[in-house]
């Protein structure tokens, strides 16, 4: 495999692999190898099915259930804004709103109790312009995080509330069942890498407390956290083509989306892998 930086911090494009084709005896070791290591992977011109979509991500792990269902079921979300043949362009349609709440720096999945490892993002349709997904790596904003900015934090357990972050875009929104039936998660402030050693700040739009802190000092902090994080020189920003395919580390990366014009089609398959111990998840549990 054949790879080219995206960012000096992280990221690579990764040549010469049909994922299609990825299985666990062929391809997946070094592919799991690049992840651990650059944490967002770029892989052009795909043409995964969403059956192929799902069998790669089973080789990172279970496929991630929002259901509540005691049954797992394996579904590919489609972060879109397309309702059958239309194309809703009304900014207070609950498609377009989720979008809205998809553009503050966020971690998927941090107000589950079982977090996300990963993420698997493939384009379908795009516009004409807009609509980029932006990265940016918490591991290389730790290692350069002032000591002062660190200590406050290093120790600390944070609380996750996905209405937290879905209020912000519209409290309307915020009120849905598939937004409040999930009760506050707790999660240490560092998730180190298994692999690598490398520590990592988790954090996210969802991050609502910090244990020890009333809320509106424990919000300053968040605030000036991702402030920092996602300061300008720790951007990548990725201009989709069809075809594309975006795998992420999500405990050691913010995204966000970025708008479009909204009465153009935009539509991108996602699925998130559950973490699991391998993952180093135990380290990032609260004792």
């Amino acid at each position: 495999m054949k790879t080219t930086p995206l960012h000096p911090r992280f990221g690579v494009e990764v040549e010469q692999v049909d994922l299609s084709q990825v299985t666990a005896a062929d391809g997946y070791d070094e592919i799991r190898d690049l992840f651990d290591r650059h944490l967002l992977l770029l892989f052009r011109r795909q043409a995964l099915d969403a059956a192929q979509h799902l069998a790669l991500g089973r080789l990172f792990g279970p496929i991630e259930d929002r259901s509540g269902s005691p049954d797992p079921i394996e579904t590919i979300s489609v972060v879109s804004n397309i309702d059958g043949d239309e194309v809703v362009g009304d900014e207070e349609d609950l498609r377009v709103l989720r979008n809205v709440a998809n553009q503050q720096w966020h971690t998927d999945s941090t107000f589950l109790p079982v977090p996300a490892l990963a993420n698997i993002l493939r384009a379908e349709v795009l516009p004409s312009t807009g609509g980029e997904t932006e990265f940016v790596s918490t591991r290389a904003a730790w290692h350069d995080m002032p000591d002062g900015l660190q200590a406050r934090i290093r120790e600390r357990v944070i609380r996750h509330r996905f209405t937290h972050s879905v209020a912000r875009a519209s409290a309307r929104l915020a009120r849905l069942e598939r937004y409040t039936k999930w009760p506050d998660q707790h999660w240490r402030a560092l998730w180190p890498n298994p692999l690598t050693g490398e520590e990592a700040l988790y954090i996210a739009s969802h991050a609502c407390g910090v244990e020890g802190m009333d809320d509106a000092e424990a919000q300053l902090l968040i605030d000036e956290l991702v402030e920092f994080c996602t300061r300008e020189e720790y951007v990548y920003s990725h201009r989709w083509q069809v075809g594309d395919v975006l795998i992420w580390d999500e405990r050691a990366t913010l995204h966000r989306g970025r708008p479009w014009p909204y009465e153009e089609a935009r539509s991108l398959c996602s699925i998130c892998i559950s973490a699991g111990a391998r993952d180093g998840l135990d380290a990032v549990r609260p004792g």
